[in-house]
């Protein structure tokens, strides 16, 4: 079987990689359109060799299709993520418009696939960090009982889009042209050679709306309403892929050795743990990657019964477009495609 296939926000960075993705991955398509905004609309992509215009997303487009993988704004899948799921297509979404919604899934398919079952016309996908540090958390909970998590991220530009990887690009070449003063846009100070701990905005608590979709997120996906995340999210000069600190306080008695064979044994992740020989997960490493990376694995010593990890991953892959291409396939697997309009 094949499916007509529609990308909202095709010309931006993760709707780039969604193309690449469906394509290198054999995805079932007989049809692809390409939509982004009025201000992208007449542009031509290529795909599998092939010309395509992108064309304006608005709600009549939607009809026919099978599936739309959404990557835009939280504002235009409000807008036409209903739409397109009145018309019959089930939407994919990347933004964070429906992920806290109790009607929609939230999915990560090594994860919680059952739940993809369950939808009625819209699948949200998780945020970028939370999708990498879960793949290392995931099979920790399952073997020992997940209870409390401190996190803090390290996270690359490309998690700003474009626009981010552009300013560190310019500020590098600002800087090696001697330079010392930047222009910044994207971000409020500059960002190459700095770290901001500031992604998204600042909420009442002090925290940002980035650090509480771990704990919000990660309730929803583990299936843990009371679990208990403090996080602190930061922007580093990464060109791409996330990273995260992971200390993890858990039910059940934690082995380092146990805790080694439940990852490298999950589907997703691949265990990098020898500090010894400096073998540890990095983002130069794991950018254009499949799977996230696990390492640095030990005995927390805060906690009575917690382990500390190392956790890394493509933003842009396992954050956002493979993760969404992956449901896609997870629907075409088990066909989930029906759903009750």
């Amino acid at each position: 079987m094949s499916y007509k296939v529609g990308i909202v926000g095709a010309t931006g960075a993760v709707g780039q990689e969604l193309i690449s993705l469906l394509v290198d991955r054999g995805f079932p398509f007989s049809e692809i359109r390409l939509f982004a905004s009025s201000r992208s609309a007449g542009k031509t992509l290529e795909v599998a060799g092939n010309s395509y215009v992108v064309e304006e997303a608005k709600a009549e487009v939607f009809e026919g299709l099978d599936v739309a993988i959404f990557s835009a704004s939280s504002s235009i899948s409000r807008e036409l993520g209903p739409e397109a799921a009145k018309r019959g297509c089930v939407v994919i979404d990347n933004s964070s418009a429906f992920r806290m919604d109790e009607d929609v899934p939230l999915i990560i398919p090594e994860i919680n696939p059952d739940a993809a079952a369950t939808h009625k016309g819209i699948i949200a996908n998780p945020n970028c960090t939370t999708a990498v540090a879960l793949m290392g958390l995931s099979p920790l909970h399952t073997e020992f009982g997940l209870k409390r998590v401190f996190a803090s991220t390290y996270q690359a530009v490309s998690g700003s889009g474009m626009g981010g990887i552009r300013e560190l690009q310019a500020q590098v070449e600002d800087y090696v042209a001697g330079k010392t003063e930047f222009e910044t846009e994207t971000y409020p100070h500059q960002i190459v050679f700095n770290v901001l701990p500031h992604v998204d905005s600042f909420l009442d608590s002090g925290y940002t709306t980035e650090e509480m979709k771990m704990q919000n997120e990660g309730r929803k996906i583990l299936g843990l309403p009371d679990l208990r995340v403090s996080c602190t999210c930061v922007r580093v000069p990464v060109f791409r892929a996330h990273s995260v600190s992971i200390q993890a306080e858990f039910e059940r008695p934690v082995s380092v050795d146990r805790a080694r064979e439940v990852i490298a044994a999950f589907p997703g992740v691949e265990l990098c743990d020898e500090p010894l020989a400096n073998k540890y997960p990095m983002p130069a490493d794991y950018s254009g990657k499949v799977e996230c990376g696990v390492g640095r694995i030990r005995i927390d010593t805060a906690f009575d019964n917690g382990l500390s990890l190392w956790a890394v991953g493509d933003q842009l892959w396992k954050g956002a477009a493979l993760n969404a291409v992956q449901i896609a396939e997870l629907l075409h697997e088990r066909n989930y495609w029906a759903f009750n309009r």
